[in-house]
Formats: structure tokens, C-alpha cells, sequence
């Protein structure tokens, strides 16, 4: 007789998996619904000679969460038993919204914050204007199209605050970047 077990709904121990599973679960200072890898700014993960080692992308250049990103990322690794851990940070290629998971767009709608779109194109002719560029975001409660921006900033400067007109609802918009 052959007894299997399900081990999807295991709670494993942060010793159970490998240091790239244990930085996968470390979570955004800024939008705790996503972890770092959600956001795609873990670019690797390696291990040699008792030291991890990762290497990052900041959402921007000037982002004030990178240092907690650092430290949450020691201190998940340290917590799963991992003594030799380096924390690099890299600044090209620049990160993209293109790089958060399909996981993390869903995260991101659930959580009512409208995922970004595509990220604008970088090479080829850019059209030059005085005003934002008026973008179509869908509103994540009702799905409308008709939403406005209220502020270009909203709680992290990543976000806009925007309006649905047809339900009333104010909400985040992840800006493509």
C-alpha cells in the first residue's frame, strides 16, 4: 500500500526551504499585500561559501523603503538559519512595472489598488507635452473606465490617487514605470 500526503497545505519552517523560497516570502515595507519577488526587484539569489547573496533592484533610485527591503531580507535569512548573508543593490537595467508577477497585479487588484498598465516605451520618438498624459485605468471595485485622478501622489510615490465617476470610490493606481 502506498500512502501519499498532501504537503500544499504544510506550514513549512523557514529552515525547510531554500534561501531563494525564504526571500520570495519577504515582504514590501510600502504594499504589504506584495512580497519583494511579487515586485520583481529580487534579481537573484545565490549561495556559495556559507553566504547568500542578493541582489536587488529598488523600485527607483531614491526609494526610502530600500534599506528596510535590505534588513527585512537579512533578517528573514538570519531567521532561517542562513549565518552569511549580502544584501547588493543594483541600479541597471532600472526596475519596470513590467517586472511585477501576474501574482502580484492580482495581489495588487484584490487589495483595491489598480495594477499599472504596460510601462511607457524608453527609445524611439517620445512626444513632448505640457500636460500628464491622460491614462484609462479601470476602477478595481467596479471595473468601470470612466475613474479620474485626483493626485499624482498618493501614499507611496508610486501611486496616484484616482476616483471611479461611476461608483464614487477613491483608490490607488500603481504608476507605470
Amino acid at each position: 500500500m502506498v500512502t501519499t500526503v498532501d504537503l500544499s497545505d504544510r506550514d513549512l519552517s523557514d529552515r525547510d526551504l531554500g534561501a531563494r523560497d525564504v526571500v520570495a516570502r519577504v515582504v514590501d515595507p510600502e504594499m504589504p499585500m506584495l512580497t519583494l519577488d511579487d515586485l520583481g526587484v529580487v534579481r537573484s539569489v545565490s549561495e556559495r561559501d556559507g553566504t547568500v547573496t542578493v541582489t536587488i533592484t529598488p523600485t527607483y533610485s531614491g526609494c526610502p523603503a530600500i534599506e528596510e527591503m535590505r534588513a527585512d531580507i537579512r533578517g528573514a535569512l538570519t531567521a532561517a538559519g542562513y549565518s552569511g548573508v549580502e544584501v547588493r543593490t543594483v541600479f541597471s537595467p532600472a526596475w519596470s512595472t513590467d517586472w511585477i508577477s501576474g501574482a502580484g497585479r492580482r495581489k495588487l487588484a484584490e487589495a483595491g489598488v489598480a495594477p499599472p498598465g504596460s510601462a511607457p516605451r524608453t527609445t524611439g520618438p517620445i512626444p513632448l507635452t505640457l500636460d500628464a498624459p491622460s491614462t484609462v485605468v479601470p476602477c478595481p471595485q467596479c471595473g468601470s473606465r470612466a475613474t479620474e485622478e485626483l493626485s499624482r501622489f498618493g501614499p507611496t510615490a508610486c501611486t496616484a490617487l484616482r476616483r471611479c465617476t461611476t461608483c464614487r470610490e477613491p483608490f490607488e493606481h500603481m504608476k507605470e514605470i
